[in-house]
């Protein structure tokens, strides 16, 4: 790997535009990089605590759980910049491309002095044994800047549950957390940010990167129909989008993947958009930015959401590439299948869709040929007297995979069920809709007696496994009581309005 510098005042000499960019450029705090011949799985903690030698970043699990490697990723958002806490272990040198990349090290001030991240850290006494305290205040860091008025405690909570220590029973952290907010004031990155966003927004070139290192490629197209070209062409490319997955391939299965295709710069992939009966998500959309609309159109959809994975892997994790790995433990599959979604493929310049739960095939197989990518998913609005609910059961409420994740979605007429769509996570080896329990439902009245014979019925739909995570009896014990729950929260008011007050209760 090598690297070069180009002025900050503006960006180097491009090539014609018919010619792809062979370098990687991005700030370093304030310091802009030009990488080129970098290994395609170069991840960024590597290179930062390698190259770069920003030691100050560290390696802990390596699996982006335990938050000690996150940095901040800035990126322009209109005339705005948005902050970003990502794990750096299992995110890829590439995918830094128009970025600016903060660190532990670019924190204090022009004059050395504290930010107050680090200073609100030191008077709470928020730091021990010091491993974990550089990923706990870029999380800090990230969590101001989104969250710019005092949040409420679950918001903190939330902010920091990626960020894991063993020396300070957290309540230290969380105090140091308040006090920057009582704090209140700008920054050293406020009072450069108009700074900041025109120089990202000069090494936004428009051109389709493509980057060798080690005998492999890393190819970030700038358009979607390059995209879908670069994949005829090379049908056994590994597509990334967060590297939340793929990121584990390299770190903990050691793959050697020596073609990688990012969908990080295909703006066609990162549009929500919504009408009077649907919203459409493209499948590059990261979960921290889908929460919002799915919170609002679907609260339980949102308040599943809040529980996949950490503010880290939501803010790298996208709807597409949860949909195309086909776990069957994926917490987002089942809450879709519930609502009713249509996926929508594309090979080169050839489109087709077909509804959700037929894109799960087997285990580790989906219905999705060589080169075909996975382009948005399409989400009906609920309709009036439509109830949709979602449980996941887990060890920890926090970052943790579902034993069993349950969605529910109930069109009532008065008490009788016109209309039932239930499906499941963790209970086959793929996200399954439980057609037998539907049967059950439909065109019944919402009464114990239904409820009994659609439990009864589960036992047509599933045969679960044993493993680490639950035994076979414990599954289906747990799917039955979900729709005892179910029951419960969509016919007794008080009940319902109870668990609508706190949620979190209500998924726990």
């Amino acid at each position: 790997m090598t690297s070069s510098r180009f002025p900050a005042s503006a960006p180097p000499r491009d090539p014609p535009a018919a010619v792809d960019r062979s370098t990687i450029r991005f700030m370093l705090g304030d310091e802009p990089q030009e990488l080129r011949h970098v290994a395609p799985t170069l991840t960024v903690l590597d290179w930062l605590r390698g190259p770069a030698r920003r030691t100050g970043t560290k390696e802990g699990c390596n699996e982006g759980d335990c938050g000690a490697c996150t940095v901040v990723v800035v990126r322009p958002d209109g005339d705005r910049l948005t902050y970003r806490a990502v794990n750096s272990c299992i995110q890829f040198v590439g995918t830094l491309d128009g970025c600016q990349l903060l660190t532990v090290e670019d924190l204090k001030g022009p004059d050395g002095e504290l930010h107050p991240v680090q200073r609100a850290m030191v008077e709470c006494h928020g730091s021990q044994c010091g491993f974990c305290t550089p990923g706990f205040v870029m999380s800090m860091l990230a969590m101001v800047k989104t969250h710019p008025d005092c949040p409420s405690e679950q918001v903190i909570d939330d902010s920091l549950a990626g960020n894991l220590c063993r020396c300070t029973g957290y309540a230290p952290i969380v105090r140091a957390a308040q006090q920057v907010f009582a704090s209140g004031g700008t920054d050293h990155f406020d009072q450069r940010e108009a700074e900041t966003l025109a120089r990202l927004r000069a090494l936004d070139d428009g051109r389709d990167m493509t980057i060798e290192g080690d005998g492999g490629t890393f190819q970030a197209p700038a358009t979607l129909d390059r995209f879908a070209e670069i994949l005829v062409e090379e049908p056994t490319a590994t597509i990334v989008a967060g590297s939340t997955d793929v990121g584990l391939w390299v770190t903990k299965q050691f793959r050697p993947l020596t073609s990688l295709v990012w969908t990080g710069r295909l703006r066609e992939l990162d549009r929500i958009e919504e009408s009077a009966t649907r919203i459409e998500i493209g499948a590059g959309v990261t979960y921290a930015r889908a929460m919002e609309r799915l919170s609002a159109l679907y609260p339980d959809f949102g308040e599943v959401l809040r529980r996949l994975g950490s503010v880290q892997v939501r803010n790298m994790g996208t709807i597409g590439g949860n949909i195309a790995n086909g776990s069957p433990i994926g917490d987002s599959p089942p809450m879709l299948i519930a609502l009713g979604a249509t996926l929508h493929l594309r090979r080169g310049l050839v489109r087709r869709a077909l509804p959700l739960e037929d894109f799960f095939v087997a285990y580790g197989k989906q219905d999705r040929q060589a080169s075909e990518f996975v382009e948005r998913v399409s989400v009906p609005t609920l309709k009036a007297g439509a109830k949709l609910r979602g449980y996941k059961v887990s060890k920890r409420f926090d970052q943790d995979i579902s034993a069993v994740m349950g969605a529910f979605r109930l069109d009532l007429e008065g008490d009788l069920i016109a209309e039932a769509r239930v499906a499941f996570g963790g209970m086959a080896a793929t996200p399954k809709r439980a057609l037998a329990t539907e049967a059950a439902l439909r065109g019944q009245p919402w009464t114990e007696m239904t409820l009994q014979a659609a439990q009864q019925a589960m036992g047509e739909d599933f045969k679960p496994l044993s493993d680490m995570r639950a035994s076979a009896d414990y599954r289906m014990t747990v799917a039955g009581n979900l729709l005892e729950r179910l029951f419960v929260e969509t016919t007794m008011r008080d009940v319902e309005t109870r668990l609508v007050g706190d949620r979190r209760l209500a998924h726990a």
